[in-house]
């Protein structure tokens, strides 16, 4: 990259003359307010990119109990619901060589295991607040007229779960080192789209500013399709029949049952999840809404097999006292009994999970937590 100015040619010729970014605040605030010079690509359907800020320094959880690990420095999602993930760094941070690449990794990696779309929601209508922006105007850009915001997250929920993203790498140069590991990248996941964005600024009299960015990365992800346009295989109720079938605990085998049976019958929408391992989330009708309450998870090794619980998501469609309530309706199990006393510090936002074997050896359990949905359904404080 050549360090010569450029000119704009107005009434007169003026040189505008390489500017580096004072710090990375400024750096990330310009980021945050303009969006549209990270805006490359188009959407599903032919549309031009247009990226919206959910929120500048996103908390990244390493587990369903614990609360940010990380700080991410942006999240973006565009209309198609595919979440962008930003790091920024100075070409004078030594890290922008290689450390950047193992911490958006692993960011990503926790992202999509720990953000559920109630978090992301409240997230962006939080950032809203902040710029003094009515929620309704950005729900009308991103979304359109009638579209629905609790469908919308939930979309970018399971493309995060999915590995539906884009991951950037902003910085105002680009070194080598870095484009040679991104381009690696692109040519290796199927899934995520990994791009360097090299901004540069040039500044003149006044406060004249040209910001041109370059992108890296576009040659190894042009045999891929793009993020936008992926559509990952849901779980089907037949899939997770024939896991249940499988798992070897007759007990297991009733309760998941069971629980699939009981959501269909309470006019519950279940949903298939796009994890690599069969899941399924379900939303039962409470309050005139469709709130999630339980995810239903099999995996590889029947061990794992778990329910959890999304509290998160209770508390922002339903208040805290509805959630305390339905926590304090659900039995006593081993592992779950000490997650639940744990959330009032968290607000109630968090995901517990019990395993299902954990279900199968403790009498009456299923038929409690059924109790509990039940009432959390017709807005009782306990159940029968």
């Amino acid at each position: 990259m050549t360090d010569q100015p450029v000119f704009v040619l107005g009434e007169e010729l003026q040189a505008l003359e390489l500017a580096a970014f004072e710090t990375e605040e400024e750096f990330q605030e310009l980021l945050a307010r303009h969006p549209r010079v990270l805006d490359f690509g188009t959407l599903a359907d032919g549309r031009p990119l247009r990226l919206v800020l959910v929120a500048r320094e996103m908390g990244v959880p390493t587990g369903t109990e614990s609360g940010p690990a990380y700080w991410l420095d942006h999240l973006f999602v565009d209309a198609d619901g595919v979440p962008t993930l930003v790091e920024v760094k100075r070409a004078t941070d030594t890290r922008i060589r290689r450390e950047v690449v193992g911490q958006m990794l692993d960011y990503a990696a926790n992202a999509a295991r720990y953000w559920p779309a109630a978090l992301l929601q409240r997230s962006f209508e939080e950032t809203c607040a902040k710029d003094g922006r009515p929620p309704g105007d950005a729900y009308g850009e991103l979304l359109g007229a009638g579209g629905s915001a609790d469908e919308f997250w939930q979309a970018v929920e399971e493309r995060l779960a999915a590995g539906q993203m884009r991951l950037l790498f902003v910085a105002d140069r680009i070194p080598l080192e870095l484009r040679a590991i991104v381009e690696f990248l692109n040519r290796q996941m199927r899934q995520t789209d990994v791009y360097a964005v090299e901004l540069t600024q040039y500044r003149g009299g006044g406060d004249l500013r040209v910001l041109v960015p370059r992108i890296h990365g576009e040659v190894a992800t042009a045999a891929k399709s793009p993020s936008g346009r992926r559509t990952a295989q849901r779980t089907t109720r037949a899939d997770m029949d024939a896991a249940i079938r499988s798992r070897p605990d007759a007990e297991v085998r009733r309760i998941a049952t069971a629980l699939l049976d009981h959501a269909a019958a309470a006019g519950g929408r279940l949903e298939g999840g796009t994890a690599k391992y069969r899941s399924m989330s379900v939303y039962y009708p409470v309050a005139g809404r469709q709130v999630p309450v339980w995810t239903l998870s099999l995996q590889d090794d029947p061990v794992r097999d778990d329910l959890s619980f999304a509290f998160g998501s209770i508390t922002h469609h339903l208040g805290r006292e509805q959630a305390a309530a339905f926590a304090a309706a659900l039995p006593t199990l081993p592992g779950l009994a000490e997650r639940l006393a744990a959330l009032p510090a968290k607000g109630y936002n968090a995901w517990p999970s019990v395993s299902l074997t954990a279900l199968a050896a403790a009498p009456g359990a299923l038929e409690g937590v059924l109790s509990a949905i039940r009432a959390l359904m017709e807005g009782r404080a306990a159940p029968d």
